[in-house]
């Protein structure tokens, strides 16, 4: 039982590598992001704030129940994601929902209901 405990180890120790090793070579590479907003029908978005590791940007003077940032490049080395977004609910039981894309996969979502709609999401690479 003793060899077998010491293999049992050994395979837990190389998995170990190989998902410390996959998640540095994901860091070193560069994303391609992109953010988007859908409300429900009657409401209006008027204002997203979203960026790269800090960098932000604000986007205002909105409307419409769609919105969607321009594609940005996430830099090697690259932390976060982050998107926030407002918009005036047509009643109590509107919806806001925000989402953010990384190399065109859908990788986080945020929602928010009522009639004032505030919704976030974050990424970590």
């Amino acid at each position: 039982m003793n060899k077998r405990k010491m293999i049992m180890m050994a395979a837990a120790a190389a998995f170990g590598v190989f998902a410390f090793a996959s998640c540095k070579k994901d860091k070193a590479s560069s994303h391609k992001v992109q953010f988007k907003a859908e409300a429900s029908a009657g409401s209006n978005i008027s204002m997203a704030g979203y960026g790269i590791d800090g960098d932000a940007t604000t986007a205002t003077s909105l409307s419409g129940t769609t919105w969607t940032s321009p594609e940005i490049t996430a830099p090697a080395g690259s932390m976060s994601a982050n998107v926030a977004v407002n918009a005036d609910g047509a009643d109590a039981s509107s919806t806001l929902k925000v989402q953010i894309y990384v190399d065109g996969k859908m990788v986080k979502e945020g929602t928010s209901s009522g009639q004032y709609l505030s919704a976030s999401a974050g990424y970590q690479f």
